[in-house]
């Protein structure tokens, strides 16, 4: 019998290359999106009565004041709505922008984290960014809505691993999320993610100050909230990680 000729393998610079997609979302991001989008489409039915509208910001929106009275004479808003905040938004405007910056920072956060991991860094950054605010402003009855502390938090755990391939090369944009995490200390060191934390803190103060260089210039602006959300990705990101997969099967022991 004749010996098999062994398959031949076409080198790796003759292969034709593989087509990325332009546009690629984790499918959990496009949940997040399509669940703000219907919410926001609830908000603005038409047939609502301006006391519909008003139970609705009450029962859902995060109001500081709640947390200043005791708990055992409220309702239990104030169990769901540091979450529930985070789903309502007050224009156009304000989903159109928070949904961009969510498209942007939670891809690579989402793809390192799994779906189940990514819900819950959701709940658990609102909170954080309503805790902060209701700090800063306690006793105040005003509404706080939006995504925006999210996005925040999101931007703080990308910090951990997403920019710091621009300083290595080791993985090109779309593949960030597999970048080993960074220890807080380390993150500080990286020059692109120190130039990132710079430009955020300096757009959140013009904020404070009342100067909005993009997004919903209309509205009041939480950047207090923001600041919540951020700390807490960026401090926290490591309680969500898991070690990305190439990681993985790089530290296995291999066998001789």
């Amino acid at each position: 019998m004749d010996d098999a000729e062994p398959p031949r393998h076409e080198p790796d610079e003759n292969r034709p290359p593989q087509r990325v997609p332009a546009f690629n979302v984790p499918p959990v991001i496009l949940a997040s999106l399509g669940l703000l989008i219907v919410v926001f489409a609830i908000q603005n039915l038409p047939w609502w009565s301006d006391e519909t509208l008003n139970w609705l910001y009450f029962t859902f929106s995060f109001i500081p004041a709640r947390y200043a009275f005791p708990l055992s004479q409220q309702g239990l808003e104030w169990l769901w709505t540091p979450v529930t905040y985070s789903l309502l938004h007050g224009s156009i405007e304000h989903i159109a922008f928070n949904g961009l910056w969510l498209m942007v920072f939670a891809a690579p956060v989402a793809r390192r984290i799994g779906v189940a991991r990514y819900v819950i860094f959701w709940i658990f950054s609102a909170a954080a960014s309503a805790f902060l605010h209701a700090v800063i402003y306690w006793g105040d009855q005003t509404l706080l809505i939006g995504a925006s502390g999210v996005v925040s938090g999101l931007m703080g755990a990308a910090c951990r691993f997403a920019f710091p391939a621009m300083d290595t090369r080791r993985f090109g944009i779309r593949q960030a999320h597999l970048n080993p995490r960074l220890s807080i200390a380390a993150s500080l060191r990286s020059r692109t993610v120190v130039a990132y934390i710079v430009m955020w803190i300096a757009g959140n103060a013009l904020v404070a100050f009342g100067i909005t260089i993009v997004g919903d210039s209309a509205q009041p602006v939480a950047w207090d909230a923001h600041i919540g959300g951020f700390l807490f990705g960026f401090l926290l990101f490591s309680l969500f990680d898991r070690q990305p997969r190439i990681e993985v099967e790089n530290s296995a022991p291999s066998a001789e």
